[in-house]
């Protein structure tokens, strides 16, 4: 009796075990490797998809960019006609003021040496008249052409003295100013103005130094103090000139003058 008693015990023991051992035990999808291979299989495509439009944008970047550089090619390529094309007109712009101070100078010179022009009353009444009709108007290249003009085709001497002081007063800061003052005091000097010609010319010397008519206007500096019998002003400004700008027109005539103060 005892013994069924122990063997049942035993069985029931062993039956107890063996369903806590069946309750434990992991369950095993036999469908997880599927999914996790359609999942990757997913995100693979999707990475695909997004390496390939990422091309796309680049090529289309690059395309671009192959573009935008060929416009910039063209536009350096006209900006260097334009350049070109604008160098040349300044050019041409230089030479056209190199021929009109020539003739300028040429008429003047020749003026300077024929008799000085004594101003009669009916003159006096008549510079009086048309200083008053000057036209404040006119642009700039206007007033400066007028100025000239009177000098080279109407050759109205004193009424180009007018022109040129009111084109200074009203236009001070022109490119065309130490031109204006140099031909104002080179009229002024063929008047035999010599004091108010002495102004002009070192008007030019003392503000305008980057210009062409600088040597110009020493060497007219230095012939005013010469007419003023002024030698010592007269060596030191032709010597000025010989130094500052040895190789201009304007220093080879003044040094056969000045070595005639320095003899």
């Amino acid at each position: 009796m005892k013994l069924n008693k122990v063997l049942f015990g035993m069985m029931f023991t062993a039956s107890a075990v063996s369903a806590l051992a069946v309750a434990k035990a992991p369950v095993i999808d036999v469908n997880a490797n599927s999914i996790d291979s359609s999942a990757l299989t997913e995100q693979l495509t999707t990475l695909s998809r997004k390496l390939d439009s990422r091309n796309k944008a680049q090529v289309n970047i690059q395309r671009q960019l192959d573009f935008l550089q060929n416009e910039v090619n063209e536009l350096r390529g006209v900006t260097e006609l334009h350049t070109h094309k604008l160098s040349q007109v300044l050019e041409r712009q230089r030479e056209l003021y190199k021929e009109i101070d020539r003739r300028v100078n040429e008429v003047l010179e020749s003026t300077s040496k024929t008799a000085s022009v004594t101003t009669s009353p009916v003159a006096t009444i008549s510079t009086a008249v048309n200083a008053t009709s000057y036209s404040d108007n006119l642009t700039e290249n206007e007033t400066y052409d007028r100025a000239l003009n009177l000098v080279l085709k109407d050759k109205r001497y004193q009424q180009a003295i007018v022109e040129f002081r009111a084109f200074n007063k009203s236009f001070p800061n022109s490119s065309y100013a130490p031109n204006a003052h140099y031909w104002l005091g080179q009229l002024l000097f063929n008047q035999g103005e010599l004091a108010q010609a002495d102004k002009e010319f070192l008007i030019v010397v003392n503000k305008h130094k980057d210009s062409t008519k600088r040597p110009d206007a020493l060497l007219k500096l230095a012939m005013v103090a010469q007419k003023q019998n002024n030698a010592k002003k007269a060596i030191a400004t032709y010597q000025q000139l010989l130094k500052e700008y040895p190789e201009s027109t304007a220093a080879k005539l003044g040094k056969p003058r000045l070595a005639s103060l320095t003899k």
